[in-house]
C-alpha cells in the first residue's frame, strides 16, 4: 500500500551524491522538506521540465519555511550527482539516490518499467513532508506531468 498523508517516511539508507549513506531519518527528522521523485534521471520529462521546475522555484519553497527540497530517483549516486550538476541543481536541490529501490518501494510508489526497458523505477510524485511526516502528497498518474511540478507544491505550501 502507498503512503499517505499522515503517514511517517520509513527509515531506509539511501546514497549521497558522493556515495555516503544517508537515512531518512537524518533527511527528513526535525525539518520541513519538499520531496518529489522521478522515475529516472535525464529521461525527457525529468530532464526538461521536474528537476528544472524545483531548481528554478528553490529560494521561493525555501522562503515558505522549506528548510530542504529533495530530488529522489531510483538510479545510482554518480548518476544523481552528474544529472544535479548538468541542470544546475547544487545547492538549490539535494540529489539523493534510491539505487535499489528500496525507498520507493518502502513507499509503496516503485513500479516496474521492465517493459520499456527501465527496470524497478519510482513513480513520478512530490510530497511536503514535516518532521518525517508525509502532510501533503501528489502522485501522477501513469505518464502525466501535472500534481507534482514546483508550482503546484509551491501553491500547497
Amino acid at each position: 500500500m502507498a503512503i499517505q498523508v499522515g503517514d511517517k517516511i520509513p527509515s531506509v539508507t539511501v546514497k549521497a551524491t558522493d556515495m555516503n549513506d544517508i537515512s531518512t531519518d537524518d533527511l527528513f527528522g526535525g525539518k520541513k522538506v519538499v520531496l518529489f521523485a522521478v522515475p529516472g534521471a535525464f529521461t525527457p520529462t525529468c530532464s526538461n521540465q521536474h528537476l528544472p521546475g524545483f531548481v528554478e522555484q528553490a529560494d521561493a519553497i525555501r522562503a515558505k519555511g522549506v528548510d530542504d527540497v529533495i530530488c529522489m530517483s531510483v538510479n545510482d549516486a554518480f548518476v544523481m550527482g552528474a544529472w544535479g550538476e548538468d541542470r544546475g541543481a547544487s545547492d538549490r536541490v539535494r540529489m539523493i539516490a534510491d539505487g535499489n529501490g528500496d525507498l520507493s518501494k518502502a513507499l509503496g510508489l516503485d513500479f516496474d518499467g521492465s517493459g520499456i526497458g527501465f527496470g524497478l523505477r519510482c513513480q513520478r510524485f512530490a510530497a511536503i513532508v514535516e518532521d518525517g511526516v508525509v502532510t501533503t502528497l501528489a502522485v501522477e498518474a501513469p505518464g502525466k506531468f501535472e500534481v507534482s511540478s514546483a508550482e503546484a507544491i509551491l501553491s500547497a505550501l
